[in-house]
């Protein structure tokens, strides 16, 4: 299932490159939607590269970073770049060829690891982390699958640990512009209708987590919502 932030990654803006699945979305997404979101800018922006988000998360040289549905390690890479060899990340994921692609990411570095494990299941770990990231995993889940995430989060933060979910804003989908709004109901899944509704910042509150600061991206469809626990 494509995310609405695959779109936004295809849209061609300036010159054109090939991507596979823009035929496809075509399909069944109307071209005057994608006409419209042509429009907007350049859609090669902070969320679909990674770097103005790894900015703002102030990463510094020591900290110990755990990467939740870390994927094949693209932020992770973005992330790692503000470490030294004191610091480190850990990525999680439950897909073999994720994983397969992470190592060989990162076969060069001593301080970052992988681990094959669901996110939403219990885990042990060495340690307590610095930071925790997950970005657009969390918005697919059943919200009690959202609610055991978050506790194996807070298990493992230490206390004034920052928590940072990248994925989509709390907002209404009738209010937003029509090529928000037709690619949203087009190719999301049905747990993201959810999301977007709950209030994060109580839910958060309720684990214990305080001092939110969030940064937007996308016509403020996305979010990078920091926590401190």
């Amino acid at each position: 299932m494509y995310s609405l932030v695959t779109l936004i990654s295809i849209v061609p803006t300036g010159m054109k490159s090939y991507n596979p699945l823009e035929e496809e979305l075509k399909e069944k997404i109307p071209v005057y939607v994608i006409d419209d979101a042509q429009r907007i800018g350049n859609a090669q922006d902070a969320v679909t590269h990674g770097y103005e988000v790894a900015r703002k998360m102030h990463t510094h040289p020591e900290e110990k970073i755990l990467d939740l549905g870390c994927g094949t390690g693209r932020n992770a890479h973005l992330m790692v770049s503000y470490l030294s060899e004191k610091g480190g990340l850990l990525g999680m994921d439950i897909s073999d060829e994720m994983g397969k692609q992470f190592r060989s990411r990162f076969k060069e570095f001593t301080n970052v690891s992988f681990l094959k494990q669901r996110i939403d299941q219990p885990f042990e770990l060495t340690g307590t982390f610095d930071k925790a990231f997950i970005s657009f995993v969390i918005h697919g889940f059943p919200h009690e699958v959202r609610e055991k995430t978050i506790q194996n989060v807070v298990a493992h933060l230490r206390p004034g640990g920052k928590f940072f979910i990248l994925d989509y804003n709390e907002f209404s989908l009738r209010d937003m512009p029509l090529y928000i709004r037709v690619p949203f109901k087009t190719i999301e899944c049905p747990h993201a209708f959810d999301f977007i509704k709950r209030d994060w910042k109580r839910i958060l509150r309720d684990f214990g987590f305080h001092t939110f600061q969030e940064h937007l991206f996308s016509w403020n469809c996305v979010r990078l919502l920091e926590s401190t626990l």
